[in-house]
């Protein structure tokens, strides 16, 4: 089936962007409990001379099994792009937009760790005198496989912070109704190697879906997202690639070879693309395969930021016998194979 103009998104040949708009400060009521709630770290901090009393959880927040802090704690409800709504918590409670990785603490005394685990030196802390005094910056996140929690709270990603302190931070000291940073790319341990593996650009790519305070990014050939990204079809390959931002084009991705080398249809593998370079940025369009969909490879399941949309994973034929021939394949050389 030819999909061409009525389905596909269109790609922007042109380095010229927008900003994405974010939302300034506005008044927020927290709740009553996160303002005298007294918080404790590693005992270890208090040796490095941060000057902490005691310790009352791993990273600032109890590992699942753990008893929590008695007074149980609700999570006002945030996003990293735009204000919205209060939720519900016995009364309305205000927000304030988060922009781009930006994002609103609460509490006291929550430790900055040197690696992705809570067991590794504290760095520094965050909110040290007062309840959700500082803003935190975050460029990507890890899954640990290892739950914290404080009062009804739980996550196990850590974020790894650029500001105010340089680290790692459970999300659960984030200020989001998520157990996840929205829009915040998720990376294997440690120091990230973007692109390193195929399931971590898997995991970027997914970011997208819900990075829009839940919803998929926006198509756009005019924007670029918090992530400093290109909201069309080939900024995003480019976010999930992880090349510099705002990302190059489709023709760019399909012939720069320090990018991407040719394969066949038989080789494709997850993280792999699918490309159209061909005609003009109205109908030029690249997918990211993920996984076929039977053994007789009819179909494939791919992420795609696509016109009248925005970030979709979905099944396709692009590429396929009987899909748009015009698509070839691509291997990222990232990959190394």
């Amino acid at each position: 089936m030819y999909e061409h103009s009525s389905t596909h998104p269109v790609d922007s040949t042109t380095a010229t962007q927008q900003t994405a708009a974010t939302g300034g400060p506005a008044e927020r009521r927290r709740s009553p409990f996160r303002g005298t709630t007294v918080r404790r770290v590693l005992p270890a901090v208090a040796a490095a001379g941060l000057g902490v009393t005691a310790f009352a959880g791993l990273a600032h927040g109890t590992p699942a099994g753990t008893s929590a802090a008695s007074t149980k704690l609700t999570r006002d409800t945030a996003t990293a792009a735009t204000a919205v709504s209060a939720r519900t918590t016995g009364a309305a409670s205000g927000r304030r937009a988060a922009a781009a990785a930006d994002f609103p603490t609460w509490g006291t005394r929550w430790v900055v760790h040197a690696t992705a685990d809570t067991g590794s030196p504290a760095v520094g802390m965050i909110n040290k005198t007062a309840a959700g005094q500082d803003r935190i910056t975050a460029d990507y996140q890890v899954d640990t496989d290892r739950k914290v929690c404080e009062g009804s709270a739980c996550s196990t990603f850590m974020a790894h912070l650029t500001g105010p302190v340089t680290g790692f931070l459970s999300v659960v000291a984030v200020d989001v109704p998520q157990d996840r940073l929205p829009g915040v790319p998720v990376q294997g341990g440690g120091q990230p190697q973007p692109g390193d593996s195929r399931q971590e650009m898997l995991n970027r790519a997914a970011t997208w879906l819900t990075a829009d305070n839940g919803s998929q990014v926006p198509y756009s050939q005019a924007k670029v997202w918090k992530d400093g990204f290109r909201q069309d079809c080939s900024g995003y390959a480019s976010m999930a690639l992880g090349l510099p931002t705002p990302g190059t084009n489709t023709v760019g991705l399909a012939t720069n070879r320090s990018i991407t080398r040719p394969i066949a249809l038989g080789e494709l593998k997850p993280g792999d693309l699918l490309i159209d370079a061909a005609g003009d940025n109205n109908n030029r369009h690249v997918v990211i395969f993920e996984r076929w969909n039977n053994e007789a490879h009819s179909s494939y399941t791919a992420y795609e930021q696509r016109g009248g949309h925005g970030t979709d994973h979905r099944t396709l034929t692009y590429g396929l016998p009987g899909g748009d021939a015009e698509f070839k394949f691509y291997r990222p050389v990232m990959f190394g194979d």
